[in-house]
């Protein structure tokens, strides 16, 4: 299994970033990725915000797994945001 090299947090944010600036999504820009570098940090935020809600598994993720470790990873990626 791929273990991302960059943390959670950032990689939602680049993901919200890009929503808003590619044309794939909601954006204009055929092109979004120097875009996505420069903003993303502005996303953190929201990024956050989504990290918390998924804290907690849904029945369905809970039946397929662990959701104690579920938890334990997410609140792992709310600490690793956190770290300066």
């Amino acid at each position: 299994m791929d273990v991302a090299t960059t943390s959670l947090v950032e990689r939602i944010a680049r993901a919200l970033a890009g929503l808003d600036h590619s044309a794939n999504a909601a954006g204009g820009e055929t092109s979004a990725s120097t875009s996505v570098d420069e903003t993303w940090r502005a996303y953190l935020g929201q990024a956050d915000a989504v990290l918390r809600t998924i804290r907690e598994p849904s029945g369905a993720m809970s039946a397929a797994g662990d959701p104690r470790i579920w938890a334990a990873m997410v609140d792992a990626a709310i600490v690793e945001s956190e770290a300066p």
